[in-house]
């Protein structure tokens, strides 16, 4: 492997999403946005949902893969983010997406109990993030 590359697999509890060479990975972790570069200094920390921007090793475009959540970790020139879900960009579904958004504010209407709102937040915070990344996922597709 190259000093300038990082080998990057992304795994979710079912399968292996993505695995192979990138010169930058960013993504959010849970005290914020986190930018990945060969030679990091090696790092475990807990991610939060959102996109998983991959810059692939000799290309001009990311990969994008959606996270609900999980962990990361670093070495310096491998990153794994074990997801607790997983989706690429460009299989998630903008109907399900609404949904879920929809069945979130339901239940944080609905107060039920602290650990129900808490369930809410996380489905809610998710449901945006696949939200977010579906719009940006969009513009990059009709630019090209």
């Amino acid at each position: 492997m190259s000093h300038s590359k990082l080998r990057v697999d992304v795994v979710s509890a079912e399968e292996l999403i993505f695995s192979g060479e990138a010169e930058f990975v960013a993504l959010p972790g849970v005290s914020g946005e986190l930018g990945i570069m060969p030679r990091h200094t090696p790092l475990l920390t807990q991610i939060k949902p959102g996109a998983v921007r991959i810059k692939l090793a000799g290309l001009d475009h990311e990969e994008v893969i959606f996270v609900q959540g999980g962990f990361l970790e670093v070495q310096p020139y491998f990153v794994t983010v074990l997801a607790d879900t997983a989706i690429r960009a460009k299989d998630l579904d903008e109907k399900e997406a609404l949904e879920a958004k929809k069945r979130a504010e339901e239940m944080m209407a609905n107060r039920h109990s602290a650990e129900s709102v808490v369930q809410a937040e996380a489905e809610l915070s998710a449901a945006v993030a696949q939200m977010n990344i579906l719009q940006k996922y969009k513009n990059r597709a009709q630019a090209r």
